[in-house]
């Protein structure tokens, strides 16, 4: 795995896109500071603090057929890693993931096309590694940082190396086999099922209430909507 490492850049994202051609398979691109760090929906992500991760991964597996998971198996990832912290972080569908309620890390991947046809993808996830609580309570949604729930200092080379080993350790099962691969581990940290809960669409203000039912073997939700009938959400805000 090829290493990129930045001291400010405007989004480790844009940078993996732009050059996806040239840059080699599995390319980590690291930032100590972004100035256009964004998340899903094209929401602003604070990275202005070079404790922090901001990362993005170049990937071009041969099989593109599972690639929309990749973002809920890094959320697991994510997931596993922040647990040997002593902290019990959830998922929130369909990869944020929280602790205590707020938002710890949040993921974002973007597709690359060639020739019209995927060809690949840059996998951008961004996490809270070290906060002073003042600073993080501007932030215009509930954030924590894994300082603020350990009370320790988290040292930022130690986190990346273990969320990349977790990461490419079952890579190649999930490019192959898709979300059943990871399924049970994904379950573990959710919280939502069986409770209501309000989706938000991309560009729609309004909220659908529903009941979250289950995740699909493709990872997405399955709900059941006001007339007691099931509906497939496949993207969305979820919010409980």
């Amino acid at each position: 795995m090829k290493i990129l490492k930045f001291n400010c850049i405007d989004s480790t994202n844009t940078y993996g896109k732009t050059n996806f051609d040239t840059l080699e398979d599995r390319t980590a691109i690291i930032a100590d500071e972004q100035t256009h760090g964004k998340g899903r929906f094209n929401r602003v992500w604070v990275s202005n603090n070079s404790s922090n991760i901001y990362l993005s991964l170049v990937l071009k597996p041969q099989n593109i057929t599972y690639i929309a998971n990749l973002t809920q198996y890094m959320s697991v990832a994510a997931a596993k890693v922040l647990s040997t912290y002593n902290v019990q972080p959830q998922i929130k569908w369909p990869n944020d993931v929280l602790i205590n309620n707020r938002k710890i890390c949040g993921i974002l991947s973007e597709g690359v096309l060639k020739n019209h046809k995927p060809s690949g993808v840059v996998l951008g996830i961004g996490i809270n590694l070290n906060y002073d609580p003042e600073t993080i309570n501007k932030i215009d949604r509930p954030a924590t940082s894994l300082n603020i729930e350990t009370g320790k200092n988290i040292n930022k080379e130690e986190f990346l190396q273990k969320l990349l080993n977790t990461f490419f350790e079952n890579y190649e099962n999930v490019i192959q086999k898709g979300f059943e691969t990871f399924k049970e581990d994904y379950l573990k940290y959710t919280d939502f099922l069986g409770k209501t809960v309000y989706i938000q669409q991309r560009d729609n203000d309004k909220k659908e209430q529903y009941i979250a039912k289950k995740i699909d073997n493709n990872g997405n939700l399955i709900v059941i909507d006001s007339q007691n009938k099931e509906k497939i959400i496949y993207s969305g805000d979820l919010i409980y």
